[in-house]
């Protein structure tokens, strides 16, 4: 079970019982009376303070405790006499496990910018931001898997090497065993992949619905949660090379169901992380709170709590595309052409359109749907007029969309259609469309950057903030 973690010893009684703590230290103090350490462990937000008499140790020791050394305490957990704490550690011993040099240990106890912090993402953990962002992480992450394995869902675990691209984007990371200053070429001097390990092209996934698609076409009711990569070279605060999606596939769930699935979702889930982050999620709020002190009036940020029960405590809005085109055509920003893009039926909706729906008009998350086939996948499914596909959209506050999804198209012909339609070689999704020939069935999914939804529920402005180790152009470093 291993050591009692500061989290819990902060919940416990005190009784002059004898505790022993470790953990790393983020401040020590020095006065006539005491020397104080505070010191975390990761468990929780909050530090335990460690009191020690002056002379009690020597100057040698003491000079190897400073912020960042990780140390093991031993001592009487008694009563605090400080505010900011119920409780304290007396120390009777202190072994030094590693120390941390205060000329070169870059986390000192002052405030360090988000992009310095990048640079050196092998330590920032032990921030108070990025311990705090990762603990939430955890919690949504089992939220997930507690919300659908309780729906009767079954977990797949899709291919991260593939040959298809299931989102006909093109910007994918080639995966070879090649010897690249030796590429074997064909005749006609094109690179002869048949000499590669899988014996034709393959790469990193961009997505594991198709496959996933297969799951549901015999367990009914399935969920990925895995590692997807984009080769997009985009530096936008909402863009990561490597990020992970959580994508349901559900038999016989249409475009309804996959609706009343996705809003269920993402409320269960962060109310869980409401109950069950709530020291992490002061915190941020706070944090929030301070960054806006500077930014004029109309920029500040919604408070992240009141945020996260917006969206918790509302029904979602629900209206078509067009009705959706409709409604920014009359809209004040649209007239006075305050929009950064143009507004006309067959545009695809940027960050701005779905922040107005949400923020401004309907002051609630908005579910979009039945969007023009063009500018979606060729998997949807085709409405009767054969303009529209059955898709939906899940719109937030500060975030725009952050579910995309569909019902899938489950008529052999309409989907071949659609394949050829789109440029994709059928011979390549032979197995795809094959679901649809043997025992077809009404279905339906979306899909959810795990990412995008630990930005929102953390109030956090850069996606690169919200992984460990986030990969993006040009950097790959930890």
């Amino acid at each position: 079970m291993g050591p009692l973690q500061i989290k819990n010893i902060l919940q416990t009684s005190p009784e002059n019982q004898s505790v022993t703590v470790k953990g790393w230290v983020r401040t020590k103090r020095e006065s006539k009376n005491a020397i104080f350490i505070a010191l975390n462990d990761g468990s929780t937000i909050h530090n335990i303070q460690a009191v020690a008499e002056p002379g009690q140790f020597s100057a040698e020791l003491l000079s190897t405790v400073t912020t960042g050394s990780c140390l093991k305490i031993t001592g009487q957990l008694v009563e605090s006499q400080g505010s900011g704490q119920a409780v304290e550690v007396k120390i009777d011993d202190i072994l030094v496990y590693g120390t941390a040099d205060p000329e070169s240990f870059p986390l000192q106890p002052k405030k360090h910018s988000l992009e310095f912090l990048r640079e050196i993402a092998h330590l920032r953990p032990r921030t108070n931001t990025f311990s705090a962002i990762l603990r939430i992480r955890h919690a949504l992450a089992f939220a997930v898997h507690q919300y659908f394995n309780d729906g009767g869902f079954f977990y797949l675990h899709t291919p991260v090497i593939t040959a298809s691209d299931a989102e006909g984007a093109g910007e994918m990371f080639r995966v070879t065993t090649l010897d690249l200053n030796k590429l074997p070429r064909t005749e006609e001097g094109a690179i002869n992949f048949k000499e590669d390990f899988f014996g034709r092209e393959a790469n990193l996934t961009v997505s594991g619905q198709l496959e996933g698609e297969l799951g549901a076409m015999a367990l009914s009711k399935i969920y990925t949660f895995g590692p997807t990569f984009r080769a997009e070279n985009s530096n936008t605060t909402r863009h990561l090379a490597e990020f992970w999606m959580i994508e349901p596939e559900m038999a016989f769930f249409e475009l309804e169901d996959n609706m009343n699935l996705a809003e269920d979702f993402v409320k269960k889930v962060i109310t869980y992380a409401l109950i069950h982050c709530k020291d992490d999620l002061n915190f941020l709020q706070n944090r929030l709170a301070e960054e806006d002190k500077n930014k004029p009036q109309n920029e500040r940020s919604i408070p992240l709590l009141e945020k996260l029960s917006f969206v918790v405590d509302n029904p979602f809005e629900r209206l078509t595309y067009t009705e959706a085109i409709e409604i920014l055509l009359k809209s004040k920003p649209h007239k006075e052409k305050k929009f950064q893009y143009p507004v006309g039926w067959g545009i695809d909706l940027s960050s701005e359109h779905e922040r107005y729906l949400v923020e401004k008009h309907f002051k609630k998350p908005v579910i979009l749907t039945n969007y023009p086939k063009e500018i979606k996948s060729f998997y949807m499914k085709l409405d009767e007029d054969g303009k529209t596909v059955r898709a939906m959209d899940v719109l937030f506050p500060g975030i725009g969309e952050i579910i995309g999804g569909s019902q899938r198209e489950e008529d052999y012909d309409k989907l071949l259609g659609r394949v050829k339609e789109v440029g994709i070689d059928p011979e390549n999704l032979w197995w795809y469309l094959e679901t649809r020939k043997f025992g077809t069935a009404p279905h339906s999914g979306f899909g959810l950057g795990f990412e995008r939804l630990v930005l929102f529920v953390t109030g956090m402005s850069n996606i690169r903030d919200v992984i460990p180790f986030p990969r993006y152009p040009k950097s790959a470093e930890f």
